[in-house]
């Protein structure tokens, strides 16, 4: 490429990281990246009726979460600042005057209650909503006229007419707009000041050098506006790449009111995913790597830089599978070390009314094994809740399958047997339950299953479950003796 490749980010602060937004963010960081390129990130503000208290700062949290670090930006800075849309206002003003001296653009005085019967009356005829153009041509007198009357105008670009614009793009390839489906003129500036986006954003890619502009295909029908701009400037435009769909699990077009699917990055890791899993689930919606990578599951963040690419980046929607994310979570948990895996669960657990907030060394410490017996099942953080309730409840109930087990004839040999080992050990640890284990074989004569099979459904009233020893030291001495109690008892009493 001629040119330094330079791409930008541009979020609303409306609140959290969307996984749409996070993925077309992952997009761009990786293009910028493998081409030796700066990544931006700028925020358009404009709709100040949709911006949420601290939602940039959350955005951004979010973003340095999934490890995309940016080259300029709203906190780093850089020498093509401010980058906020509301820090611009000047900037656009300035760029509306020159349309306007140049004829490109022009006063609008229409109400929108005026602008919304214009539309009504379309809709009623069977016509495609849009502006007549009743302002396009007043004159002086007129525009003076209705300045008395305390109408403060909005700018509309005057778009040429019976115009083609075609837009060479790098995932969908050629597409092609009429003038004639734009709905007419559009507003550029508001009555008081703020620029709408469609104006905003050429002006701030233009002057920040953005060279390619990788987005959502929901913005696609923005484009020829914006191609009418640049060229009215007499700027080039940028390349455009226009990223698919994201689809729910019913492969149905995906809202933010969707509640089939959790949609927001904070809330993944609130619960306890891991970034990197974020990062090579995202990925792989829309994108795949070829070759001898056409197979491989997963990626860490340098090998996405070096094998990512726009030519691999599907025309097709992604279908956003909750399950796949979870494995891929699951990979990941597996390989971090069960002491960094509590303190994700350890919050979820405290707001389960399970643990308190603090806890002693040795309290911590069984936590850390805890996470551990269960880190192969987990998959996120979260799961810890429903996977150790059997280590937070007094009474063990049995379903008709632990009941099945518990009446065969060896089992009160067996679950004697074991207790009385359980009450003599000196100390309560993994390797003294598996002590006490063995000596219950040698003493009962059974072994494996049999041996095994009681004693767990006694003191958890499961069939299956992790390491049987590991799962008895967890649950603590007293506990154990007391569950086996009344196991026994309950036997003893048919």
């Amino acid at each position: 490429m001629d040119r330094r490749v330079r791409v930008r980010f541009a979020p609303s602060p409306t609140g959290h990281l969307h996984i749409g937004g996070a993925r077309t963010a992952l997009f761009n960081y990786l293009f910028a990246r493998r081409h030796g390129g700066d990544f931006l990130v700028r925020i358009e503000d404009t709709d100040q009726k949709r911006n949420v208290e601290g939602g940039e700062a959350k955005l951004l949290d979010s973003l340095r979460w999934l490890g995309l670090e940016w080259d300029e930006g709203v906190d780093v800075g850089g020498p093509h600042g401010p980058y906020r849309c509301m820090d611009r206002l000047d900037i656009y003003r300035a760029h509306a005057e020159r349309l306007l001296a140049e004829g490109k653009a022009y006063y609008c005085y229409c109400t929108e209650e005026e602008l919304a019967a214009e539309r009504e009356a379309l809709m009623a005829r069977g016509e495609m909503p849009r502006y007549l153009g009743k302002c396009r041509n007043l004159t002086p007198e007129e525009r003076a006229a209705l300045e008395r009357e305390g109408r403060k105008p909005s700018v509309r670009f005057r778009v040429p007419e019976g115009r083609e614009y075609v837009v060479d793009d790098l995932v969908r390839g050629t597409v092609r707009f009429e003038t004639s489906g734009v709905g007419g003129d559009f507003v550029i500036l508001r009555p008081d000041g703020v620029p709408t986006y469609n104006f905003a954003v050429v002006i701030d890619d233009h002057l920040m050098g953005i060279t390619h502009v990788i987005r959502g295909e929901e913005h696609l029908s923005n484009t020829p506006r914006q191609l009418m701009i640049y060229e009215a400037f007499g700027w080039e435009p940028p390349r455009f790449a226009h990223l698919s769909l994201i689809l729910n699990p019913n492969r149905q077009k995906m809202s933010k009111r969707d509640e089939s699917i959790i949609q927001f990055i904070e809330q993944y890791r609130a619960l306890g995913y891991l970034p990197e899993a974020l990062v090579n689930f995202l990925v792989l919606l829309g994108w795949a790597p070829e070759g001898e990578h056409a197979e491989r599951e997963f990626f860490t963040l340098d090998e996405l830089v070096r094998l990512f690419s726009l030519e691999r980046v599907s025309k097709a929607p992604a279908v956003f599978d909750p399950e796949r994310l979870r494995w891929m979570n699951n990979h990941y948990l597996r390989q971090r070390p069960a002491e960094e895996i509590a303190k994700l669960a350890h919050p979820h657990l405290v707001a389960a009314g399970r643990l308190p907030q603090t806890l002693s060394d040795d309290r911590w410490q069984w936590l850390v094994d805890l996470v551990a017996l269960f880190q192969e099942q987990m998959g996120c953080a979260a799961d810890i809740v429903p996977l150790s309730e059997l280590f937070f409840r007094e009474n063990v109930d049995y379903n008709e399958e632990a009941k099945a087990v518990l009446a065969e004839p060896h089992v009160p040999a067996v679950l004697a047997a074991f207790r009385r080992e359980a009450e003599a050990l000196d100390a309560w640890s993994a390797d003294a339950v598996k002590s006490a284990l063995k000596a219950a074989q040698k003493a009962t004569g059974h072994k494996g299953k049999q041996l095994f099979m009681p004693i767990r459904v006694a003191v958890t009233g499961q069939t299956h479950g992790p390491d049987l020893a590991q799962t008895l030291y967890l649950l603590g001495r007293e506990r154990v003796i007391a569950r086996l109690a009344r196991a026994m008892e309950a036997l003893a009493t048919g």
